[in-house]
């Protein structure tokens, strides 16, 4: 049975509830929290597509991160370093990340042990592209770098690659791992009743 059917209203608000905590506890270059967790935002923004489907709450997740962003600019101001005309390509990233999690959620079992590598192939693959479109829109249409266009643009911003990759391939495993276990638990609550 795959977790990304319609919910019912109560169990949709917690997902939203979820979302938004996690969007709050790991954006913002931590000002809103005393410790330190890596951007969750690729891994959220796959999940509500996954199991909130609708454009709209796409919108309102953008809605928050970028008060987000733009609140912890105004908290510290070296935070805005990276709040230019680049930044707006984060729209694209994230629609990419949320498309993913569309199509994760017409699988049939999209945390199934035997669908690991359609899950495992479509995360890396969106986290991937999201990074081309986050990372050319910041160096083409951020303004700190010489206009050079496309193809000089595409020499800069691999370096952070591995820990883009790195981060969200972490947070994609928590997850899967944690519908696993949840999976696994389900049925031995159901065989004691």
């Amino acid at each position: 049975m795959n977790l990304a059917f319609k919910k019912p209203f109560k169990s949709q608000l917690f997902i939203v509830a979820a979302i938004a905590f996690f969007m709050l506890l790991t954006r913002g270059s931590h000002t809103l929290t005393p410790f330190s967790l890596p951007d969750a935002s690729l891994a959220l923004f796959l999940l509500g597509g996954l199991f909130l489907r609708r454009a709209g709450w796409f919108a309102a997740f953008f809605i928050l991160a970028t008060v987000i962003d733009f609140g912890a600019a105004t908290l510290d101001p070296a935070q805005g370093f990276c709040l230019t005309n680049g930044y707006w390509g984060l729209i694209p990233s994230y629609g990419v990340m949320w498309l993913g999690g569309l199509y994760l959620g017409k699988q049939q079992d999209t945390f199934a042990t035997k669908d690991i590598g359609t899950f495992s192939f479509v995360t890396l693959f969106t986290t991937f592209i999201a990074f081309v479109i986050s990372t050319q829109t910041y160096y083409l249409f951020s303004g700190r770098f010489p206009a050079q266009g496309l193809i000089e643009s595409m020499k800069h911003g691999w370096e952070y690659l591995p820990s883009w990759m790195g981060f969200a391939v972490m947070y994609f495993a928590i997850v899967w791992l944690g519908a696993a276990l949840i999976r696994s638990i389900k049925p031995a609550q159901t065989s004691k009743i």
